[in-house]
């Protein structure tokens, strides 16, 4: 799976920054039917986290009412420079992970 995190290169020590992650992902409800008429297996990221710098500041578990390529955003506190990872994991027992530095300065 492919995915899209994006995070200020730079911010200033104690700076409030947006995490925004956009993974591709289809996202199968379990619902839809192919064109033989068989139920597409669900199929949806149930678990995904971000760390920052080894710690854990974010957690969402998704389910099948979480659209196809999922995009979520949300605010951290800028505290040292270093890395921020998201990692998940779907219903098949997929699993992946994206990264980014942000450099933090004060």
């Amino acid at each position: 799976m492919v995915a899209r995190l994006e995070v200020p290169r730079q911010a200033k020590r104690g700076e409030v920054v947006e995490v925004r992650i956009a993974i591709q992902h289809p996202m199968e409800t379990g619902f839809r039917f192919d064109l033989m008429g068989k139920a597409i297996p669900k199929n949806v990221i149930n678990s995904l986290v971000v760390r920052y710098n080894g710690n854990e500041i974010f957690r969402a578990e998704l389910g099948s009412g979480v659209a196809a390529n999922p995009y979520l955003q949300f605010f951290t506190v800028a505290e040292a420079s270093g890395e921020i990872e998201v990692s998940w994991v779907d219903d098949a027992g997929n699993r992946g992970a994206e990264r980014t530095a942000i450099s933090v300065t004060d």
